[in-house]
């Protein structure tokens, strides 16, 4: 089992179809891509590079991610995408640790990385995919078929964010990378060959991975011209090449819908914007609904069973007649096909439905494990179940509700607070853009609730009424203590709230106190 099959069998059946495009502008179709990867694999090969070396892909969006993925996987190798965002050092430390040989990069992030002087003694070679050497590699024999590899050797080795200590890195198999693939058309969207995925977030994480439907369907594949998120790009090129899709953090779907209100548009030519990778509020889904229409679905996943954990449709996200429309686009939908959920206490033991604990995973699209990590395996797969880290709680239909992740949890007076139901109710206040809320050391209470407000553009956020709107919403002790204006949220390289700085924030006032 090798995903580079699914090029193969694309360039069989799509004749000339364009399969890439940088913008609007066609740069191959499917045979011309294969021809591409087939023959970078044969020169991956006359390097020197053995089944199963590990190749790194430090690079911004650019159309040869596609053929570099499809390359590797046809020479029998794996890939490590690094998020273009991160600074070398932290670069520097997964490539060192996941222990790639040959390493492609686009051009500022490359010097930047060698103007740092940190040694890369595994790595063989440095490529610019955007000078001679790279363009040396796709001039020599193609590899005549793809290497053969079992479905459980490593197709691609992700790296968690790492918001705390150095990242591991998760290990995913052609199995569980073709399990995702088939999860996609089952339980988020079909795909026609006349559709286009935008790569607007990073092809170094969810993004990049959903190439492989799009490949499987013979679909277009499309890199912006500015290679990230641009609002009105994205609406610009919809409109032009029509049934686009792509995938989206929150954040850039909020950003996507408010430009295209201030435009008066809705979306022309989007067929399908999947979200994902963070908490999506209520007011938010249905104010994106309510500009754009029935353009979206929601995926939940971790990079350790990527996006495939459950997903909330385009069916349900419309379904307004159902008694309970708002709990469910509240959550993040039904458990996917492949794979099993249930919320469990500390014993791993089920819940009932209603009540919340651990949301754990069981399926074929689970890692691997962690690279050279038996002992953080061990602690987050235990008897074939996958304990996310992550509090939950299933309705008796099947609905996931995510609360928080554990830690996130403020625990005062001994109750729990899960605080994404706190910033759901701040969130409706007019003058509020984003919010999160944290737990500080209490003497008395053991922890008390600190919400991080961020006023949107031109308003003033009263402290006085956000208060009073939490005592018209939640109950008395779930309110916060201290409402703190701030200009903005400290977040990580995929858009994410890093709640663990704001709690560090707290405890070093506490200290200088």
């Amino acid at each position: 089992m090798n995903l580079a099959h699914l090029l193969v069998r694309a360039a069989r059946t799509a004749g000339t179809r364009p399969a890439l495009f940088l913008g609007s502008t066609p740069l191959s179709d499917y045979p011309a891509l294969a021809r591409r990867a087939a023959t970078l694999a044969g020169s991956l090969q006359r390097l020197g590079l053995q089944r199963g070396a590990r190749v790194g892909l430090f690079m911004t969006n650019h159309p040869s991610v596609i053929e570099l993925l499809f390359g590797c996987w046809w020479a029998g190798l794996a890939v490590v995408p690094i998020n273009p965002k991160l600074h070398p050092r932290e670069a520097h430390y997964i490539v060192s640790h996941s222990g790639v040989s040959l390493l492609f990069v686009t051009g500022d992030i490359g010097d930047a990385l060698a103007n740092a002087g940190l040694p890369l003694p595994d790595v063989r070679e440095i490529v610019d995919v955007d000078r001679a050497a790279y363009r040396a590699l796709l001039e020599g024999s193609p590899l005549a078929e793809p290497v053969h590899r079992a479905s459980d050797d490593l197709a691609w080795l992700f790296y968690t964010s790492g918001t705390t200590g150095h990242p591991k890195g998760v290990m995913l198999t052609h199995r569980n990378l073709l399990l995702m693939t088939l999860c996609y058309f089952a339980d988020v969207d079909p795909v026609d060959p006349r559709d286009a995925i935008l790569y607007a977030a990073p092809m170094s994480h969810g993004a990049g991975l959903y190439c492989l439907p799009h490949v499987a369907a013979a679909a277009r594949h499309v890199v912006p011209e500015s290679r990230g998120f641009d609002a009105a790009e994205i609406l610009t090129l919809a409109r032009g090449l029509r049934d686009v899709s792509m995938f989206a953090a929150p954040t850039m779907v909020r950003r996507l819908v408010e430009h295209a209100a201030k435009q008066g548009e809705e979306g022309e030519g989007l067929k399908t914007v999947v979200y994902g990778g963070g908490p999506m509020y209520v007011e938010d889904i249905q104010r994106a609904l309510e500009v754009m229409g029935p353009r979206f679905a929601q995926i939940y996943g971790q990079g350790e069973s990527p996006m495939t954990i459950t997903a909330l449709s385009r069916a349900h996200l419309c379904d307004t007649g159902h008694p309970r429309y708002l709990e469910r686009i509240g959550s993040v939908g039904v458990a996917q096909s492949a794979v099993e959920v249930r919320v469990a206490d500390a014993d791993g033991r089920n819940l009932a439905p209603g009540e919340t604990g651990e949301v754990i995973v069981r399926g074929d699209t689970v890692m691997a494990g962690y690279w050279r990590d038996e002992a953080a395996t061990a602690g987050t797969i235990r008897g074939g179940w996958l304990f996310t880290g992550d509090v939950g709680s299933l309705d008796e239909d099947g609905f996931l509700t995510l609360r928080d992740r554990s830690k996130d949890v403020i625990i005062s007076g001994g109750s729990n607070i899960y605080p994404r139901e706190v910033e759901e109710v701040l969130l409706h206040h007019p003058a509020v853009a984003e919010v999160s809320v944290v737990g500080q050391r209490d003497p008395e209470w053991g922890e008390i609730v600190i919400a991080f407000v961020v006023a949107r553009d031109g308003a003033t956020v009263d402290p006085q009424s956000l208060d009073e709107l939490c005592r018209e919403h939640i109950a008395r002790f779930k309110r916060p203590k201290q409402y703190r204006i701030v200009d903005a949220l400290p977040k990580n390289h995929y858009g994410k709230v890093l709640k663990t700085e704001l709690r560090a924030r707290l405890a070093g006032e506490q200290l200088s106190n």
